[in-house]
């Protein structure tokens, strides 16, 4: 039974609204003790926490440094300004704009820089491993603008590029993007980049999943290749629930427009200064220390899986994530992610390329590496997640709640002997 007792840690939130208090609590409780593989979520620092909520919550910043239309910015000007410079010195861009609110914003902001509604835009399917705001059908930018999509090949699970080539001379897209979120081989941006120029298209690269990997060394680059870089920067950029745009000069004030009057007011301030903090951590040896370990981490656990008999998409992973058909197992992925979620072991059921299943109970699941390797496991300890996943797996099948009860207190032990970043428990 979920813990509701008010954490002594926030005594003004305890004071005046227990009942949200208790609940927050027991999030940091639920995070300590389970096993996290959502590929998409990570731990953040206590110091990225700290910038999260500070007095910045207060200020109202429409437009830019030196261009705002509220007085009272020298501070913030000076916050946004170290974000900025932060974030083109790490990724070695010539612009950066840290205001965007999250990543499906950020990715409106570039069709709105770059296209027209009713545009052609190209990005890879969703249930490829593709993203929502790349031109899909259910989203927003399937709806003002005209998707077309492209593919793995189903014999290997990689980018067939003789499709993205011919799709692209095809449909001439004014936006070709690249990346996605279940993607677990390295994007040969180089090759996306010879397309586009060739389709006359502009090359956006959502490196959402792979930022930190990216800014740590341990992910090819895409700035060199690309138009616009996205991306988020929380995962495995270990920031706060946020976005940035990052751009050659020439696509700067396009860019700057887009998010500010385009689509949004004034920025989240104190976003803007997590984002700054966990741009500086980011920037130390250590972080590429980590990057170079989310891969180590995340290829040692395919191989692991791999010799217990799973499908796992494209045979294994180049980054931080796997993406594993259960079909062979005869467990469907929703099922699947329930019975682990149970167990302690916090994964997300996913469609897999050219699934049967339909997405609300698709045929496989999703984990990546990110947040145990910020808790300090590393490939010594892959094979126990294998076994226990394997374990996991088995008794979803068949509706074993005992072996779940003992996984749980097995990965329960483990992680109290590797505490979290930032958690106060």
């Amino acid at each position: 039974m979920t813990d509701l007792s008010l954490p002594q840690h926030h005594p003004a939130l305890s004071a005046a609204d227990p009942e949200l208090a208790a609940l927050v609590g027991a999030e940091e409780r639920l995070q300590a003790e389970t096993l996290r593989l959502i590929p998409s979520e990570n731990y953040v620092s206590g110091a990225v926490l700290e910038a999260s909520g500070t007095v910045l919550q207060n200020k109202y910043s429409e437009g830019y440094a030196g261009r705002r239309y509220y007085e009272g910015q020298q501070n913030i000007d000076r916050v946004e300004l170290l974000a900025t410079g932060r974030a083109r010195a790490l990724f070695g861009a010539d612009h950066a704009n840290v205001q965007p609110y999250s990543g499906s914003p950020a990715n409106l902001a570039v069709y709105l820089a770059f296209a027209e509604p009713g545009d052609t835009v190209m990005g890879m399917a969703l249930p490829m491993g593709g993203h929502l705001t790349h031109g899909w059908g259910v989203s927003a930018t399937g709806t003002w603008f005209r998707g077309v999509q492209y593919g793995v090949r189903q014999d290997t699970g990689l980018i067939d590029f003789d499709q993205v080539r011919d799709l692209a001379l095809r449909e001439r897209p004014k936006i070709i993007f690249c990346g996605g979120t279940a993607l677990p081989r390295t994007i040969d941006f180089a090759a996306f980049a010879e397309i586009a120029r060739e389709a006359g298209s502009v090359l956006v690269a959502d490196i959402a999943h792979i930022a930190g990997l990216v800014a740590g060394g341990a992910h090819p680059s895409p700035v060199p290749h690309v138009d616009v870089v996205s991306t988020t920067t929380h995962k495995t950029l270990r920031g706060p629930r946020g976005a940035m745009l990052m751009s050659r000069e020439e696509h700067a004030k396009a860019i700057d427009k887009a998010v500010f009057p385009g689509l949004q007011g004034g920025p989240h301030n104190q976003t803007t200064a997590a984002i700054a903090v966990a741009l500086h951590e980011a920037a130390q040896p250590a972080f590429r220390d980590y990057a170079h370990a989310v891969v180590a981490n995340a290829r040692a656990l395919a191989a692991e899986l791999l010799a217990r008999g799973f499908d796992l998409v494209s045979g294994g992973t180049d980054n931080h994530l796997i993406l594993m058909d259960l079909t062979p197992k005869d467990v469907p992925g929703k099922v699947a992610a329930k019975a682990l979620d149970r167990a302690g072991i916090v994964v997300n059921y996913n469609t897999v390329p050219y699934d049967p299943r339909k997405p609300f109970d698709p045929s496989g699941i999703r984990i990546g590496t990110p947040s145990l390797t910020s808790r300090g496991l590393g490939t010594d300890h892959m094979a126990a997640v294998a076994e226990w996943i394997d374990r996991g797996v088995t008794a979803a099948r068949t509706g074993d709640e005992d072996t779940l009860a003992k996984i749980r207190a097995e990965v329960a032990d483990l992680m109290a002997a590797h505490p979290a970043p930032g958690l106060p428990v």
